[in-house]
């Protein structure tokens, strides 16, 4: 099976990374831990989506 990055947009897991970046920067203001644990494992499981789509995409070259 061939995989490829063509399916995937990189601009809407940016723009999902930068989103998540200010909320958990809110959630740290106003101390709330379960959003600060939630914005937390959001940006973590999208930093490695996005490292996914570049090692698949350096790979499809």
């Amino acid at each position: 099976m061939k995989r490829d990055t063509k399916g995937v947009s990189l601009l809407l897991f940016i723009i999902y990374l930068v989103a998540n970046i200010i909320a958990i920067i809110y959630a740290l203001l106003i101390n709330q831990y379960p959003l600060i644990i939630k914005y937390a494992i959001a940006i973590v499981t999208t930093v490695f989506y996005i490292g996914i789509f570049f090692y698949y995409w350096k790979n499809s070259k």
